[in-house]
């Protein structure tokens, strides 16, 4: 029994040993690449908010408001909308008490139309919403086809430095493993918060530039060079 264990030590110690004499020298490498994807795609975010001492009340006048939001909205073809976030939350005054309760709805649009969404925010605002935010981004079928064409590119970027590694240190290598990460994006355009009394107004439509995002693809891997 003591001869059999003596035989498997030594099986796994001479393995070990072989295992690490055919190990290569590894080296750590990154590499990136960008490419512009057109923002085809419109998100807007529009509120109503109301303030008072009858949080019931409050709530009625944001409900009311959204609602003739949303008729406005999907009387336009091409514009998704959907909700978003809302909140009932006390004002505090003096001595921390409750002094009025603030109510605030939001609605976000979607569309592959900027002007329909630009004129279309112009007329929410005739309707006592106000608009919170604008960005302009890819759609998801646009960044997937320039995120592929990104990491193609930096996977060859990759393998190139790898090649100048394994080239100024005269030996071939292989690619033990590779880690692949997504990233870039055009920051939403700023929009002032507007009032109930600006909302009122007449708006013109929302002047947009569409612009690009930049897409970048990071590669991370480990190269093996053979001793």
């Amino acid at each position: 029994m003591n001869a059999l264990r003596q035989t498997c030590l030594a099986l796994l110690t001479g393995m070990l040993l072989c295992a690490t004499a055919g190990a290569g020298t590894t080296v750590d490498l990154t590499a990136e690449a960008s490419r512009p994807a057109a923002n085809d795609m419109v998100r807007a975010t529009v509120f109503a908010e109301a303030s008072g001492s009858n949080p019931a009340e409050q709530a009625r006048r944001v409900n009311q408001d959204i609602a003739e939001g949303l008729k406005v909205i999907k009387a336009r073809p091409g514009v998704s909308v959907k909700s978003g976030r809302q909140s009932t939350f006390p004002v505090y005054g003096q001595n921390q008490k409750i002094e009025s309760w603030r109510v605030h709805s939001e609605l976000i649009l979607e569309s592959r139309d900027a002007a329909a969404v630009s004129e279309l925010l112009g007329q929410l605002q005739q309707k006592r919403l106000a608009v919170s935010g604008v960005s302009q981004l890819p759609t998801p079928e646009t960044r997937r086809k320039v995120e592929d064409e990104a990491t193609r590119d930096a996977i060859a970027a990759f393998r190139q430095r790898a090649a100048v590694v394994a080239e100024v240190l005269g030996k071939p290598y292989k690619i033990r493993h590779l880690s692949v990460q997504q990233s870039g994006q055009m920051p939403p355009m700023p929009i002032m918060r507007a009032s109930r009394a600006m909302a009122a107004d007449a708006a013109p439509p929302l002047p947009m530039e569409a612009g690009e995002s930049l897409v970048t693809t990071t590669v991370s891997g480990q190269v093996e060079l053979a001793d």
